[in-house]
């Protein structure tokens, strides 16, 4: 009897350790199986994650390239400036600029980069040479719709003085090293061509002179300031002498995803004219963001400006634009 119950507690014993065993097996096997996919999956999310880190940086770099004058890249620019306010009308007048930019190699150590810009201009006809009403300070429509227009205010008023066509095409060549250090620096010369279709949009005057560009790149910012005088040495002997200084400084801050803000304005001046109608000084800023559209890069960007100066007549009639709004659509061509 005793030999009897011994042998069944073994015998449960065994199939104790059995069904342990078994189930310790399945588990490991479960385990085992959940496992197996664990590691292509963490290389996986790895890899997604470096390419979303390459992709990135490739877009900050392409930003800063777009932004950048010297850039050895080409591109195609189509930028719209629309300035308000002209005038005491308040007139609006709107240049479309096309500026392709390409780069040539001239040697290992050498870069020609060229900026051609073609402008399609609206503008408003302003008479500076009219005459006031007695006792009247600035003129204003009304005004002049009871005064002698012609007389007094000259044709300021008249919507159909706006002239649409081409403005005078400009060329600009800056010569850089290829192999640039930490500020990039180009110079060279800047033409302007007689292409402007009416005495509103062109000086009618071939022009040339010297523009220069300085570029840094510190961290996520690129700054920049370029400077160019164009003086005219053939022509329309009736139409005025061109001295037009343009100075224009631009700071860029990359932010992530291809998002940028930006401060760019351009300050210019006549120096054929008093110094209270010959400067224009904007202030302002803006953004704009690179990406593609299909696999092809772009830059979009949208920048308003104050005209904290402003040009006036004698009288201190303000005859230039108070404020000014640029659109810029970019083609990019990265190498």
């Amino acid at each position: 009897m005793d030999v009897e119950r011994v042998t069944e507690r073994r015998e449960q014993g065994t199939q104790r350790r059995r069904a342990v065993t078994l189930v310790g097996a399945i588990l490991l096997g479960a385990l085992w199986t959940l496992s197996i996919p664990a590691a292509p999956l963490q290389a996986q999310e790895i890899a997604e994650k470096e390419d979303a880190e390459d992709e990135e940086a490739q877009q900050a770099a392409l930003a800063k390239a777009a932004q950048n004058p010297l850039a050895s890249m080409i591109s195609v620019p189509v930028q719209n400036n629309t300035s308000f306010g002209i005038g005491p009308f308040n007139r609006t007048s709107n240049a479309m600029n096309f500026q392709p930019v390409i780069p040539i190699s001239l040697s290992k150590s050498l870069n020609l980069i060229t900026r051609t810009i073609i402008p399609v201009i609206a503008a408003p006809g302003v008479d500076t040479n009219f005459e006031l009403p007695p006792n009247v300070v600035s003129p204003d429509p009304v005004t002049c719709a009871r005064a002698d227009r012609e007389r007094f205010c000259g044709r300021a008023h008249l919507e159909q003085d706006t002239q649409w066509g081409l403005g005078d095409m400009t060329w600009t060549g800056f010569f850089t090293p290829a192999n640039p250090g930490a500020v990039m620096v180009g110079a060279g010369p800047v033409l302007q061509f007689r292409t402007g279709t009416s005495d509103d949009t062109g000086s009618g005057k071939w022009g040339a002179g010297p523009s220069v560009v300085l570029v840094a790149t510190p961290g996520s910012a690129l700054l920049g300031l370029l400077v160019n005088n164009v003086w005219s040495f053939a022509g329309d002997p009736d139409r005025a002498d061109v001295n037009h200084m343009l100075i224009q400084y631009f700071i860029n801050y990359n932010l992530p995803k291809g998002w940028y803000l930006s401060s760019a304005p351009i300050i210019t001046s006549d120096w054929t004219k008093p110094a209270s109608q010959g400067w224009i000084v904007p202030f302002g800023a803006g953004g704009g963001r690179v990406f593609n559209i299909g696999r092809q890069p772009v830059n979009t960007q949208i920048q308003a400006f104050y005209n904290a100066v402003t040009p006036k007549t004698e009288e201190g009639v303000r005859v230039g634009p108070e404020w000014s709004l640029r659109l810029q659509f970019q083609l990019l061509f990265p190498q």
